[in-house]
């Protein structure tokens, strides 16, 4: 890394877009900062760390814009600055976690915290004889992103005649999970936590109108009616479906808050993104936990603040403790 001696920051991204709101914010704040793009980077097994600090912002979801390359590059550039005592907020250990959506299972069963019944495997005959195994479900990659290769299938036919017809679903690392389907009110949504360190930023209701892919960037959802996304991730379950919808959600449930700090405090989370769904039958499940948080400025503003200042402060603040 081409980085100076007096560096404060290093921001490792793979898709800019997502990242140029923190960035004019660093701009005008005169951080000393560099952007580390991981799309085509290199990095020595001697480097020594060359930054105060590092904020990890990559994505398990680089695979579905072409970036197959991203997530291992990541993982052992994370592994090389741990290993030789640098700062990392989202660092290897978080990484790791947010890449297995079954370690984000297991998570969730050891805080007794209500999460969908799932089943990790690598090959869909292995289901044969499970008394676990039930229809509907959701099937999913174990790295997920962005609500990519998300199923709904009503039998284990149907899902060996996905996957023979459709090989790729196994990719990024050649597993899937068959998830419990969880009924919910589709024009009523899920709720999205936004935490900095242990303390929530906001919470969002997000109508999803059957689609799939919630992610909050307003580059992937616009808020201008429509505008076309630049990364929306294509589902044929979504062709006719209306664009997601993200309302602040000041009536955030004590208990449910409790809980996103429970995963936050308990997984190490520097920054986090933790959804839920409340289903017919008065159950509030907490599905997915993302590191790399993608925030939405018009929800920030409704209660009164800039998300990405709030970012900004948070990294300052770090910088300040480890000086």
């Amino acid at each position: 890394m081409a980085a100076s001696p007096a560096l404060d920051l290093v921001v490792l991204f793979e898709n800019e877009a997502w990242q140029q709101p923190l960035f004019d914010v660093l701009d005008q704040r005169e951080i000393s900062y560099e952007k580390y793009d991981l799309k085509s980077a290199a990095f020595g097994g001697h480097d020594l760390p060359k930054a105060r600090l590092y904020f990890n912002q990559a994505s398990p979801s680089a695979y579905v814009r072409g970036h197959l390359r991203v997530v291992p590059f990541t993982l052992a550039l994370l592994k090389n600055l741990q290993i030789q005592g640098a700062e990392v907020l989202n660092g290897i250990d978080v990484f790791s976690f947010e890449l297995s959506k079954s370690a984000q299972i297991a998570k969730l069963n050891e805080l007794e915290i209500d999460h969908p019944r799932s089943i990790i495997f690598n090959d869909a005959e292995a289901l044969l004889g499970r008394n676990d195994l039930s229809f509907p479900a959701m099937l999913k990659p174990e790295q997920g992103g962005s609500g990519a290769r998300m199923n709904q299938l009503d039998s284990l036919d149907e899902l060996r005649e996905l996957l023979a017809k459709n090989p790729s679903l196994w990719e990024p690392d050649q597993l899937l999970l068959l998830q419990e389907y969880l009924p919910h009110d589709p024009e009523v949504g899920i709720v999205r936590m936004e935490f900095l360190g242990e303390e929530l930023l906001y919470a969002m209701r997000v109508v999803t109108h059957g689609r799939f892919n919630l992610c909050p960037s307003e580059s992937c959802n616009p808020v201008e009616a429509g505008k076309e996304g630049a990364c929306a991730i294509p589902d044929p379950q979504e062709t006719d479906a209306r664009p997601v919808e993200f309302y602040p959600y000041l009536e955030l449930p004590a208990e449910a808050l409790k809980a996103g700090k429970r995963i936050v405090k308990s997984a190490d989370l520097d920054v986090a993104g933790i959804e839920y769904l409340e289903t017919p039958d008065g159950r509030r499940v907490f599905y997915d936990i993302n590191a790399n948080s993608n925030l939405r400025k018009p929800i920030g503003e409704a209660f009164g603040f800039d998300p990405f200042e709030r970012v900004a402060d948070f990294l300052e603040q770090k910088l300040q403790s480890i000086r």
